[in-house]
């Protein structure tokens, strides 16, 4: 039985090259509520495979595998040019980390669903975000209309923050998920810790050059030549309410796991 759940939890939790499975079929959905339907449930079902495992979670050659599949979606996505690209290498990279989480406690815990939580929901609302920007656009690319911020600056603001709390940035769940796991990292390998400490940065490096390509710089002809319609202020003000919460929330999954 265990011997099966381990690659069906592969491919949720995704490890290479069981992750292109999930990669490409991110890539190939146009509707944002599917898309929005696989980040919330897909690392979802491989905590609940896990769970299932009869002896816990001790096989230490998934850790090294786990932080490469990381590293190398990590890295991709910092040449990525296409907003749903790059949040379907950005779920992968994040997601492949909670089996650190697992083998650190042998099983998955109900506080690990919370760190699951908390990786995918910000990619969900950038899921929303980037559907706003498609409808007047067709597509979500860096550098092709550029000056956002002009243009749409409520929803630029509203994208900013949200990448930000993507690649985990302070006060939003992801850096308190990355915090803890760096610190559990350091008490068994200091070169586990350091990698994770790279894959962060490549985090903070290509959501950089992302909000460069979409939201910093001139408006291009293209918006200039459109009736842009930015989100409405109720809207804008929702969106940072659900970031605030998402904030406070972090708070709160610190709280539980201590």
């Amino acid at each position: 039985m265990d011997s099966l759940l381990y690659p069906l939890a592969g491919l949720f939790l995704p490890l290479f090259p069981l992750s292109m499975l999930f990669n490409t079929l991110f890539a190939r959905t146009r509707q944002y509520l599917v898309r929005t339907l696989l980040l919330l449930v897909w690392p979802q079902l491989g905590l609940a495979l896990l769970s299932l495992l009869t002896a816990p979670v001790d096989i230490q050659w998934l850790s090294a595998l786990a932080l490469f599949t990381s590293a190398l979606y990590a890295y991709r996505a910092i040449a990525a040019r296409e907003l749903n690209q790059w949040s379907g290498y950005l779920s992968t990279s994040l997601w492949a980390l909670l089996w650190l989480f697992v083998i650190h406690t042998g099983k998955p815990t109900p506080t690990l669903h919370l760190h699951a939580l908390g990786f995918s929901l910000p990619l969900v609302l950038l899921t929303i975000l980037g559907r706003n920007v498609e409808k007047q656009f067709g597509a979500v690319y860096t550098d092709l209309y550029g000056g956002l911020a002009q243009s749409m600056p409520r929803l630029s603001g509203a994208l900013i923050l949200t990448v930000l709390a993507v690649i985990a940035t302070p006060l939003f769940p992801a850096f308190f998920s990355m915090t803890q796991l760096v610190f559990a990292e350091l008490s068994v390998s200091l070169s586990s810790a350091l990698l994770l400490l790279i894959i962060w940065l490549f985090w903070s490096w290509s959501g950089i050059r992302l909000l460069q390509g979409l939201v910093i710089g001139s408006a291009a002809g293209v918006t200039l030549s459109r009736d842009i319609r930015d989100i409405s202020v109720p809207v804008a003000w929702g969106y940072a309410l659900l970031l605030i919460t998402l904030s406070t929330g972090s708070l709160l999954i610190m709280e539980i796991a201590q």
